[in-house]
Formats: structure tokens, C-alpha cells, sequence
């Protein structure tokens, strides 16, 4: 490409429409990178729930002005800096925020100086948020003896330990999984032949699954919480569906309908108190698994792996977890059928009530029908009565004239006209009326 070309290509690119998002989603994928890390070192890490971003931020940025460090951008979800004794990093998570320290030596004896240490109390002690997670992590230097499993039970304190080799034989991890007197949680890491990125990567996983477990963990004992109150309404929804079998009439119906939506209401409130929690430690023990698949893990003497000891001690918890959301799901959605069932029933109840409603008035009018017709009959007689008298007194006025007609022989010769013409006149009117009705 000549030099024109290439000067000219960041203007044909202005030239192109950009997505507004491109950049950030490109840059996303570099985000958080691993840190580069040589042993022997060592690194704390804590988990801290609650508080917004721009708290955290806040609280970053007091602790750079004291080390004359650039603070973190206002929208920044990651920040490392080196403060010179101690390297800091920094992650804003959904629902919490990690901070690493890495320190480099391995300290007087194995996780008696932590990293931790090094911050400043008054500071540390501001750190926005609840504590959930917390380790010291120490990385052994390559040149260091392998400890004997007798030496590693000492140093932890007991004999509940999870070892393996890790990264294809490069180093070796121990951990117990216990918060100790200190608060925190203890992770040896032995490095055979670990590349400094890779010993980061490494570090990186294993507090990721330290802190993964935490918050997946967090949904059980909201789901043995929830279990006896799932309990009860799933007996609840049993007896109700079991009294519809028997209700008789349409208040039964109607009683049964309003216990059902109270029923709903709560099972309804179950699941906005714990769905979020519960499908965030389906997630979380997604990462947790994943993270332990990465490791490469590989059994040392009779020792259990990370992923054995997670299969044991987290397993089970989270199945916990699952069948409380598949029973609170299970559970709305019988609410929903036996609320269809019992409203069908309701509104098979009012069809069958209107119904006979309609009937009652189809008779109603069949009856004023032949009321009204019996009414017509009558009012033709009595309109012929009248027209007669009316002829009745034309024929005698017709006589004073000099026109001698026979009165009663004329009358009784119209009768039939007159009555007849007010009959069909009758019938006219009918048929109009209900002519106009249809239109």
C-alpha cells in the first residue's frame, strides 16, 4: 500500500457509518486481561457485594492520590495499576466488585504476611460493600522443595484437602476450602514451569473459582428457606383442586377462584423474591465448572482434585438450588391450570345460566306474543263496533237528505267489508313493524 493510501485510510473510514457500539464491543474482548506474575509472589483477593461502580471508583481514586497513581476513568470496569510496593487490580462485576494484590517475596512463612497487609488500614477498612469472598493466595518459587502431604495438612490444619497438578504438570495446587482464623480462605501454588503469563492465568482461574463458588453458593439458603413455604402451597393447590372435584354450586366455585388468585399472589411473590438468585447461581456454577475444566487438572497420589472436591461439597447445593427453582416453576404453573380449570367451570356455569335466562325470556315473549295477537283480535272487534255506528250515522244523515236507504239491511251488508278492512289494515301494520325490526 503507498503512503497516499494509507493516509487516506482513516478518512475513508470516517466516510463509512460506524455503530455507535462497535468500539466498545471491540475493545470488550481486552477488557481484563491477565497479569504477568513470577514466583515467588504473593496475592489477596476479596469479593465485596453491594454499592455502585462510581463508589468503588471513588474509593480507588483516595487510594491512587496517596501513591501518586493515575486514577480510574469515570466509566472504568477495570483497573490495574502498580503502586509501586504492591500491584493493585480491580473488577466491577454485576453484583460485586473483586480486589486483587499481588506482592512479590514469599513472606517470613507460608501465609503469615499476606498481601493484604500492605494497603493502608484506614482504607481497607472503607472499602465499599459487604466481604463475601476472601483468599491469600501464596506462589512458590520453582527452586522451593516439594512439600509432603504431612507438611501441607499441618500448614492448613486439617486433613480436608483438595491437591492436584495443574497447567499440564506446570504447578501444583492445594487448597481446603475453609475460611480460617484470619477470615480468609488458603491457596498454595507450586511452580514447576509456569511462563509468568500463564502463572497469571493460573492465579487468575483459581481466585475466579474461589469467588464464583461464594456466589453460587449465596442462593442456598434462600432455597432451604423457600422449601417449606413451596411445601405448603403445593399441599394447598393439592386440597383445592381436590374440592373442585366436589363443589356443588356457584359460590363454592367463586370461593374456591379467590383462593386460588391468593395462592397465586404468593407463589408469584416466591418467584420475584428468588428467581434472580437462584438463576445467578445457575450461572455462577456454570463459571465455577468451566474455570476447574481449564485448570487441566491431574490426580495427585490419593488426594481428591479441585473438580472432586467441587463435585462433592458444591454439587449437591446447587442441585438443591435447581429443584427449588424447578418446583417454584412447577408450582406457578399449576396454579395457572387449576385457575384455567376453575374459571372454565365458572363460565361453563354462567353459559348454562344464560341459557336458561334466554329461554325464560324466549317464553316471556312467545306468551306476550299471543297476548298481543288476542289483544289485536279484540281491537278489531271493538273498532268495528265504532265504525259501524260511524256508517250507522252517515246512512241517517243520508236519509234527512232525501236518500232512503234501509238502515239496517246497509250495516249489516258493510259488517263484513268493515270488519275485514280493518283486519288486513292490522296485518299490514304487523308486518311493517317487524320489517323495520330486521333492517
Amino acid at each position: 500500500m503507498s503512503a497516499v493510501d494509507s493516509a487516506d485510510s482513516p478518512a475513508r473510514l470516517l466516510a463509512i457509518g460506524e455503530h455507535p457500539l462497535r468500539r466498545t464491543v471491540a475493545a470488550e474482548l481486552h477488557a481484563r486481561p491477565f497479569i504477568a506474575l513470577e514466583s515467588p509472589a504473593r496475592v489477596s483477593h476479596i469479593a465485596m457485594v453491594g454499592d455502585a461502580a462510581d463508589i468503588d471508583r471513588e474509593h480507588l481514586a483516595a487510594l491512587c492520590r496517596r501513591y501518586d497513581v493515575a486514577p480510574p476513568a469515570p466509566t472504568a470496569m477495570f483497573f490495574y495499576r502498580d503502586f509501586g510496593p504492591f500491584r493493585l487490580r480491580w473488577e466491577r462485576h454485576t453484583e460485586f466488585s473483586t480486589y486483587t494484590v499481588f506482592l512479590a517475596g514469599a513472606g517470613s512463612a507460608p501465609f503469615a504476611d499476606p498481601a493484604l497487609d500492605v494497603l493502608p488500614i484506614d482504607w481497607l477498612r472503607g472499602v465499599p460493600g459487604q466481604l463475601l469472598a476472601g483468599a491469600h493466595l501464596l506462589l512458590e518459587a520453582r527452586s522451593s522443595q516439594p512439600r509432603s502431604a504431612a507438611e501441607i495438612e499441618r500448614l492448613y490444619g486439617t486433613g480436608t484437602l483438595a491437591c492436584s497438578e495443574v497447567a499440564e504438570g506446570a504447578a501444583l495446587v492445594w487448597s481446603d476450602f475453609r475460611l480460617h482464623d484470619d477470615g480468609f480462605g488458603r491457596i498454595l501454588v507450586q511452580d514447576c514451569a509456569l511462563a509468568p503469563r500463564r502463572a497469571g492465568r493460573l492465579v487468575q482461574r483459581l481466585l475466579e473459582i474461589e469467588t464464583y463458588r461464594m456466589m453460587a453458593l449465596l442462593a442456598f439458603p434462600m432455597a432451604r428457606e423457600l422449601t417449606p413455604e413451596i411445601t405448603r402451597n403445593e399441599r394447598i393447590i393439592e386440597r383445592l383442586t381436590q374440592r373442585m372435584t366436589s363443589a356443588q354450586s356457584r359460590d363454592d366455585d367463586h370461593a374456591l377462584l379467590q383462593e386460588l388468585s391468593d395462592i397465586a399472589a404468593e407463589v408469584e411473590r416466591l418467584s420475584a423474591q428468588a428467581s434472580f438468585r437462584l438463576s445467578a447461581a445457575r450461572a455462577y456454577n456454570t463459571l465455577v465448572i468451566k474455570r476447574i475444566e481449564n485448570l487441566r487438572e491431574r490426580r495427585l497420589d490419593d488426594l481428591q482434585t479441585i473438580g472432586k472436591f467441587m463435585e462433592r461439597r458444591l454439587a449437591p447445593a446447587m442441585r438443591t438450588c435447581e429443584s427449588v427453582a424447578e418446583r417454584l416453576e412447577g408450582l406457578s404453573r399449576r396454579v395457572t391450570r387449576a385457575g384455567n380449570l376453575l374459571r372454565t367451570r365458572v363460565d361453563v356455569a354462567l353459559e348454562a345460566q344464560n341459557r336458561d335466562l334466554l329461554a325464560s325470556m324466549n317464553r316471556r315473549t312467545q306468551m306476550q306474543l299471543r297476548l298481543q295477537q288476542t289483544v289485536e283480535g279484540l281491537s278489531v272487534v271493538v273498532l268495528s263496533y265504532y265504525a259501524m255506528g260511524l256508517l250507522g250515522y252517515g246512512l241517517k244523515a243520508l236519509k234527512t237528505v232525501g236518500l232512503d236507504l234501509p238502515l239496517e239491511l246497509s250495516q249489516g251488508l258493510a259488517l263484513p267489508l268493515v270488519v275485514g278492512t280493518l283486519w288486513l289494515g292490522m296485518l299490514w301494520q304487523r308486518r311493517r313493524l317487524h320489517s323495520g325490526a330486521e333492517h
